[in-house]
């Protein structure tokens, strides 16, 4: 899907890591969120109150999961799931441009 429509946006930013990671969130008619973000270069760590779906839509980056000591590549066009209740850390090797869907 190449574009979103019938949607909402909220006009605030998130914005963490000094403005590093950013996003907007997106609310659609069935009521489901998703975030749309950029991540400059640098490591990060990141919580989730909800099972989450991170699309990759441009850039690369490493991911370590949650329950795991190895890093996985993620490229534009790839994706992972991250649980529910969890922590998970990235490390941002080039701009990635994401979606984030809340499960």
């Amino acid at each position: 899907m190449e574009k979103f429509t019938g949607v909402n946006v909220i006009k605030a930013a998130n914005i963490y890591f000094d403005g590093k990671v950013t996003s907007r969130a997106v609310e659609f008619s069935d009521g489901s969120v998703k975030t749309l973000g950029i991540m400059l270069p640098g490591e990060y760590e990141f919580g989730t109150s909800q099972a989450e779906l991170m699309e990759i839509t441009a850039g690369f980056l490493l991911v370590k999961l949650p329950g795991s000591d190895q890093w996985e590549e993620v490229r534009a066009g790839q994706s992972f799931n991250v649980p529910a209740n969890a922590s998970f850390q990235i490390s941002v090797q080039q701009i990635t441009d994401y979606i984030c869907s809340y499960l």
